[in-house]
């Protein structure tokens, strides 16, 4: 049985901003909310794997994550500032035909260098899985987590409706961007300044 609180803290992790969430914003405007169900179910299905690495391998996992913490980290925030390039140039009009919705495999992969996905897969593997077995936990992890970034991709999907306008899609691109710049920038300084 899942501890209650394993509810919320999915939740909260998996609803509120991150990487996850502004790429998924960011696939609904441009792409749709069809066209992103593929990164979305990659998203799910990598912080699942993540949650099953982090569940059976807690120990060694631990010791790992505090040798390979930085570098992991600085490609993470590498990869999320190529991103929010991509993101800038999205509303390009020549470079929006040439551009399409990240894959599955695609977004299952990026959960290897998203670091809010890491934290969230650790924290849960160290808080539910001793309690509640490491299947309950990566199915309830699932259950949660899909609605949660549903809303995201949706809430793209209904704003790229009135976003038809190149310089409207063009501001909000940029301000996407922008914003996961400055998430990976904040992650950068609680890396290099605990």
């Amino acid at each position: 049985m899942l501890d209650p609180s394993f509810f919320s803290y999915v939740t909260v992790m998996s609803i509120t901003p991150g990487p996850n969430n502004l790429l998924l914003a960011t696939s609904g405007v441009n792409f749709g909310i069809r066209r992103t169900l593929p990164m979305m179910l990659g998203i799910v299905i990598g912080c699942a794997i993540q949650t099953v690495i982090a569940g059976l391998l807690l120990e060694g996992l631990l010791q790992w994550m505090g040798t390979v913490r930085m570098p992991l980290t600085l490609m993470g925030c590498a990869y999320l500032f190529w991103l929010s390039w991509k993101i800038f140039r999205a509303g390009v009009p020549e470079l929006h035909e040439k551009a399409r919705p990240m894959t599955l495999l695609g977004g299952a992969l990026f959960q290897a260098v998203n670091p809010k996905a890491w934290l969230m897969a650790t924290n849960v593997a160290l808080m539910y899985t001793a309690s509640s077995g490491i299947l309950a936990v990566m199915i309830g992890f699932m259950a949660l987590n899909l609605p949660c970034i549903l809303v995201w991709a949706a809430l793209g999907d209904s704003l790229g409706k009135h976003l038809q306008v190149a310089w409207k899609l063009r501001l909000f691109n940029t301000i996407m961007g922008l914003s996961l710049v400055i998430t990976t920038l904040w992650m950068l300084t609680e890396v290099i300044h605990p």
